[in-house]
């Protein structure tokens, strides 16, 4: 009996000072919130998010690009 009672404890201490679980669970934290900034940046919803700013940008090089090329009359 008190060599189950001793077994217990250790294992308890053991359970107590044990950080690897801990660091796992911050990177799952860090992740879920990389997620939910790429969502809200990139989301279908979002219409004045960057995904239009981007878009009015390539839209603009593309026509200066074909207006630089293009020669003139």
């Amino acid at each position: 009996m008190l060599q189950s009672y001793i077994k217990i404890t250790e294992r308890l201490k053991q359970l107590c000072t044990d950080q690897g679980g801990v660091v796992s669970f911050e990177y799952v934290i860090v992740a879920a919130c990389i997620v939910a900034a790429v969502s809200a940046a990139f989301g279908a919803a979002n219409t004045a998010g960057i995904t239009s700013v981007l878009n009015t940008a390539i839209t603009n090089i593309g026509t200066a690009v074909s207006t630089a090329v293009t020669p003139a009359a």
